[in-house]
């Protein structure tokens, strides 16, 4: 018995070292599926995808708007992201994880930590690092299969065409009129579609541009630039983190129905989108008109030329203009922080911030009243202030015209602004008051 046991045993260690080598070679072998049992044996499928993509996009391509068709055209797409802020970041992860073949992504910027509530492929390990490298890390992390290019560079006419010329679709994520103009012009000289969107405190927008170049672009909705003081950036009006995440989200959707054929030109209609997060958030679209037949760059009677942008011939800061803050005698009518603080009679201080950032933080003393607020005020609005006046803002900008509007329609004559302003304080007086 004990002899016959020792043979069955070996018999059956020798029958599982057989299934074992069979597993193993099947293992070695992919493209040996579980088709054997049909008539016709296929040892090399010819798949378009790898099996890592069909288990990677396989929740997509089940979605009949994209199928396996929509997902081809993904991985053949090249994408410029002009911008890898708060509108760039969203959509660079939803287009990595969609699976789109080559991204660019253009930013010269560097990470800083008043980035990170709304920029979200960079994190704290990547403050100070160029925000183009950061979010190269983090999707590259997210799909390897993507290839990522990086322009570590500020966009400007001697590079724009360079770095645009090879790319299917661009994505306008930037948020001054003078690059969106610049951005808008390479792109139609080029024959580029591009999704834009913009967003700033609670509210976004989001348009289709140049599409299949029989859309209209941004010189047909807005042939003259808005006036300098009436735009507001994020670091002045600030922004709620997720509502500029959903715009750029909104902008990866968009970019994915371009690019697998959702749109034609039959059926693409001009539009604009606004998102309002506040009160109740709301989306509304709005039918836009189509070319403009008079607009300089996608006209048929078009002035405006790739020479003429590539040259500098077109000044895009000098077209859309900027606020001129030095208004007041340099020498005379400002003071340095260090200098106020050493004076036996520091008078009045008026801070001229608007009244969310008064209630931040502000300097022991002061009286708040908003330089818009100023500006609508009469003489006896005003009685609570004296000389000698000295004016607070945030970085000594708007200081500077709450000064000249203080002297020039109220009478004052003893009125200073405190160059750098709240910042500068901060850097060179007392590193305990906050900096925003």
């Amino acid at each position: 018995m004990r002899e016959k046991s020792i043979n069955d045993l070996a018999k059956e260690l020798e029958l599982l070292k057989l299934e074992n080598r069979r597993l193993s070679e099947l293992i070695a072998t992919p493209t040996v599926t579980s088709r054997e049992t049909s008539q016709e044996t296929t040892p090399d499928l010819d798949l378009p995808l790898s099996l890592d993509e069909y288990k990677r996009y396989g929740r997509q391509m089940i979605v009949p708007q994209l199928r396996l068709n929509g997902q081809l055209k993904l991985k053949s797409a090249k994408i410029l992201v002009v911008g890898a802020g708060g509108l760039g970041c969203p959509a660079l992860y939803y287009l990595c994880g969609a699976g789109v073949g080559t991204i660019g992504i253009v930013d010269h910027d560097t990470v800083d930590i008043s980035n990170l509530h709304r920029q979200i492929l960079h994190s704290n390990k990547t403050v100070g690092m160029l925000k183009c490298d950061s979010a190269q890390k983090k999707l590259n992390e997210l799909n390897p299969l993507v290839i990522i290019i990086t322009h570590p560079v500020a966009i400007a006419n001697d590079n724009v065409f360079e770095i645009m010329k090879d790319y299917d679709l661009v994505l306008d994520c930037t948020d001054t009129p003078a690059t969106r103009y610049l951005v808008n012009d390479a792109a139609v000289i080029l024959g580029k579609t591009i999704v834009s969107g913009s967003g700033v405190k609670t509210e976004g927008q989001l348009s289709i541009l140049n599409f299949s170049q029989t859309g209209p672009c941004y010189r047909c909705f807005y042939p003259s630039p808005p006036p300098p003081n009436s735009v507001t950036a994020c670091s002045d009006g600030g922004v709620i983190g997720p509502i500029i995440g959903l715009v750029g989200t909104m902008m990866a959707i968009e970019a994915i129905k371009v690019v697998t054929g959702s749109y034609t030109v039959e059926s693409f209609q001009p539009f604009l989108s606004l998102y309002s997060g506040y009160p109740q958030q709301s989306l509304r679209t709005f039918k836009m008109r189509g070319k403009s037949p008079k607009c300089a760059v996608c006209s048929t009677n078009a002035t405006l030329t790739r020479d003429m942008v590539e040259s500098g011939a077109i000044d895009y800061s000098a077209f859309c203009g900027k606020v001129d803050y030095n208004v007041v005698d340099q020498r005379t009518e400002r003071i340095t922080v260090s200098e106020y603080t050493s004076l036996e009679t520091k008078g009045c201080l008026l801070d001229v911030r608007p009244k969310e950032q008064f209630e931040i933080c502000s300097l022991p003393g002061s009286v708040s009243i908003p330089l818009a607020q100023l500006q609508r005020c009469h003489s006896e609005d005003l009685k609570g202030l004296y000389e000698p006046l000295y004016i607070v803002c945030r970085y000594g900008n708007d200081s500077q015209l709450a000064a000249r509007e203080l002297r020039n329609k109220f009478g004052f004559e003893k009125v200073k602004d405190l160059i750098g302003g709240l910042n500068a304080w901060s850097q060179e007086i007392d590193d305990t008051f906050p900096r925003y």
